[in-house]
């Protein structure tokens, strides 16, 4: 059993008010190629102001925040807090200029590391296959 693996960042978000980008780093400026293509990212990043031993050990959270909603595992939510603090979420592509990915928005906050990029390609199950919880 694999018990830690080593994640190298592959860029960095930025955000000054309401616009965002995300600067990939020279190493990785080649994974680039053929991006213009797509609409929309799917961005992964490192909730890196939430690193906590604290936060890390948190299993289960009331979904949104809201203590009207079920006790959940984090595993079925999108909580922040979580054993290993990744976050996904898709953007907009708005531009792209050399190593920088112009995108419409982010959850992430200024100076989270992007653990990876990966082109958004719209699924091809029905949504009716698709089930949510009530508090969704």
């Amino acid at each position: 059993m694999v018990e830690s693996c080593i994640i190298h960042p592959v860029g960095i978000v930025r955000r000054r008010g309401e616009t965002a980008w995300i600067e990939v780093f020279g190493p990785y400026r080649d994974a680039m190629l053929g991006l213009e293509g797509f609409s929309h990212i799917q961005v992964i990043f490192w909730f890196h102001e939430n690193d906590t031993a604290e936060i890390r050990r948190t299993l289960r959270v009331h979904p949104r925040k809201d203590p009207s909603n079920p006790l959940t595992g984090v595993f079925a939510t999108h909580s922040p807090k979580r054993p290993n603090l990744i976050g996904l979420t898709r953007c907009r592509i708005t531009g792209i200029d050399g190593s920088r990915i112009a995108i419409d928005a982010i959850d992430a906050r200024d100076g989270s590391p992007v653990i990876d990029i990966k082109c958004f390609i719209p699924d091809v199950q029905p949504p009716e296959d698709v089930r949510v919880p009530d508090w969704v």
